[in-house]
């Protein structure tokens, strides 16, 4: 009886070491639980931004590769029949590589180097981490450098705390970070974060229901916040 269990016991001991063993050597050594963790937390931190700012800025986002040509053309046209450089066409990424390769500027040449620029950086890194490297870089006026420090800067909150209507109003900054202030200029940003909202409602992001309450919310808390 003994024996019989033995000869049982030793194949299945067997198997289950070397599963063990292949399980182990096929997981991470969990010495990047720190880097995952951090990147985690960003990705829920800036999940309902992304979706303000590729709601407003960049509709297709999701679908192009660095160069959105029906955006592009549609610009072209717009400008073409009003004799202006009102609209640019830019992608988010197009955005990304202007403030990183090209100081902030898409004048002449540097239009067709961001887009050259733009598919590189497409083929290299997702769209979350583009999203990502945006939120870290863009300009939100007055010397303010990404996301977070506009968040803590105008609402005394980090990113990861913000409400919708707070999202909405970063959302609609990037633009023209001065004309849409909201401690300078509350209504003009009122009326930008209810056009952000909208393309949010139209995108399918949020509900009629949830842009409301947002619409109802104060642009700015008064007294402001301090910053955090």
């Amino acid at each position: 009886m003994g024996r019989a269990l033995l000869k049982v016991l030793v194949p299945v001991l067997v198997v289950v070491l070397l599963g063990v063993t292949g399980v182990w050597a096929d997981t991470s050594p969990g010495t990047d639980i720190q880097q995952r963790v951090a990147r985690l937390a960003a990705e829920h931190q800036i999940r309902e931004l992304n979706a303000s700012l590729v709601a407003t800025e960049d509709e297709r986002f999701w679908q192009h590769h660095g160069v959105d040509m029906i955006g592009l053309s549609r610009a072209l046209l717009y400008d073409a029949t009003r004799a202006c450089a009102c609209q640019g066409g830019s992608t988010i990424t197009q955005q990304l590589v202007k403030v990183v390769y090209l100081n902030d500027t898409s004048w002449g040449l540097n239009k067709v180097k961001g887009m050259a620029l733009a598919f590189k950086v497409e083929m290299l890194i997702s769209k979350h981490q583009i999203l990502a490297d945006y939120f870290s870089v863009v300009p939100f006026g007055y010397g303010l450098y990404g996301a977070d420090a506009a968040a803590c800067a105008y609402f005394g909150r980090h990113l990861g705390q913000l409400d919708l209507a707070q999202d909405a109003v970063l959302a609609g900054m990037p633009q023209a970070p001065a004309a849409y202030d909201p401690r300078a200029h509350p209504t003009v940003t009122r009326v930008r974060r209810q056009v952000v909202l909208a393309a949010m409602v139209g995108d399918g992001y949020i509900t009629p229901g949830q842009a409301r309450a947002a619409a109802a919310a104060p642009v700015i808390s008064t007294p402001p916040p301090a910053a955090c």
